[in-house]
């Protein structure tokens, strides 16, 4: 038997995630913010007083790529720093006020819900074993 030609399978995800990622952007824009930015707020609300290696490492990103959107996110008065107890090094990194009015959550459950429209629960749990699997492969392509 020859094997299933994914192609098609290949394309539908790159489309997907243009897509969402399109959303995403002009959805953030609104907010005065970039996807990644609204990222960082989003995974910062529900872990507050993380460190900037804890916060990467929780968003599967590079520390020195995390710090550039701290430092922007600090400019714009959205996310402070603040000094740890015990290890004066140590920063801890918290929404202010400005940042936690944003109400990015809400944004963000909505276009999830538009996303899996349609789509029984079933079917979504199916998916994301597959896509979870998918992602796992993709990381060993990464491999040497």
């Amino acid at each position: 038997m020859l094997p299933m030609d994914t192609s098609p399978l290949v394309d539908s995800l790159i489309r997907a995630m243009r897509e969402l990622r399109r959303h995403y952007d002009q959805s953030a824009t609104k907010l005065g913010l970039t996807m990644s930015r609204a990222r960082v707020i989003t995974t910062l609300a529900r872990h507050e007083g993380l460190t900037q290696a804890e916060l990467a490492a929780a968003l599967a990103i590079e520390a020195p790529t995390l710090k550039r959107q701290i430092d922007a996110l600090e400019a714009q008065g959205l996310v402070e720093r603040r000094g740890m107890d015990g290890d004066a090094r140590k920063r801890a990194l918290f929404l202010t006020e400005s940042g936690r009015s944003l109400r990015i959550g809400p944004f963000m459950q909505k276009a999830r819900e538009q996303l899996f429209d349609g789509i029984p629960a079933e079917e979504q749990a199916r998916l994301a074993v597959a896509l979870n699997r998918i992602a796992d492969n993709a990381a060993g392509l990464n491999q040497p």
